[in-house]
């Protein structure tokens, strides 16, 4: 198992990061959109669609993301305009802030049809537009901004590993312990920091002080411990499934769901950020 998903990784990461640094804005947005359609169909089978409904569910969501892409009235070009963005990051970053963590708390159903497809396309189509919005602007903020996930989530498993004592969601991910959050809010303030002086490379426009420091730590924090949500939220729709995976597409690491779960919950409020917060290249 071990070596399977060494191998998967050692394929995957640099066809990922090639992707990323390559194509153009328009073929990183078809690539991602193919991505996010079989996220989506790993969604349906979680979420337990009749055939007929996940026709429509999955036709949906990528007839969202082509007319977001060919309509002149979507104005696409190496982005969005300001008003797509901000609805369709601003509406997913609100479920993940304000929804989602009463979801995984409460437990609520999550095989109920109507209601996971209004979450699954707006918790899909805001990932899709914040990769898309943030590579536009420079692959290097989308690689950095997906550090802070990975970041956490390494920092959390061993934390985790050496100090958990007290289970953070015992009824959803019995693995999970407040000990691992402790060690991902340490391990990405400590990254955020590091980043700091690259703050006018990557367009801040406002003047880097103390505040301006503190705050950008404290929405590092904010964006781990939303992935964390991210995380859960997915451990709740498989833990309702019954399934240990949320498919079989990438070798010894399950389905796409499995590996993108935390960054579904964080791209969109960090494309909010970027779109208050930096100047976006000419």
């Amino acid at each position: 198992m071990l070596t399977t998903r060494i191998l998967t990784a050692a394929v995957l990461i640099p066809a990922v990061l090639a992707a990323l640094f390559l194509l153009s804005s328009f073929a990183w947005a078809v690539a991602t959109l193919a991505v996010i359609a079989i996220a989506a169909y790993e969604w349906e089978r979680l979420t337990g669609f009749a055939p007929a409904r996940r026709l429509w569910f999955g036709g949906g969501l990528l007839a969202l993301g082509v007319y977001l892409l060919v309509a002149p009235a979507a104005g696409f070009d190496r982005g969005w305009p300001a008003g797509i963005v901000q609805l369709v990051c601003g509406v997913a970053a609100a479920f993940w802030i304000l929804v989602a963590p009463r979801w995984v708390i409460a437990r609520w159903p999550t095989r109920i049809s109507i209601t996971m497809a209004v979450v699954g396309w707006v918790v899909l189509a805001g990932t899709w537009v914040a990769l898309v919005e943030l590579q536009a602007r420079s692959p290097w903020l989308v690689l950095a901004a997906m550090a802070i996930v990975w970041i956490a989530d390494t920092a959390a498993y061993f934390s985790g590993r050496a100090f958990g004592r007290r289970k953070l969601a015992p009824r959803v991910s019995p693995g999970k312990t407040w000990e691992g959050v402790y060690g991902a809010w340490i391990a990405v303030a400590t990254y955020a920091a590091l980043l700091v002086p690259y703050a006018s490379v990557a367009g801040f426009r406002y003047p880097v002080n103390t505040m301006t420091v503190a705050a950008w730590i404290a929405f590092a924090l904010l964006v781990a411990s939303i992935s964390v949500v991210g995380d859960l939220f997915e451990s709740l729709l498989k833990r309702n499934a019954g399934v240990k995976d949320s498919g079989a597409l990438l070798p010894g690491h399950g389905g796409v769901l499995d590996r993108v779960d935390a960054l579904l919950a964080a791209m969109p409020i960090v494309a909010l950020a970027a779109f208050f917060f930096l100047d976006k290249p000419a």
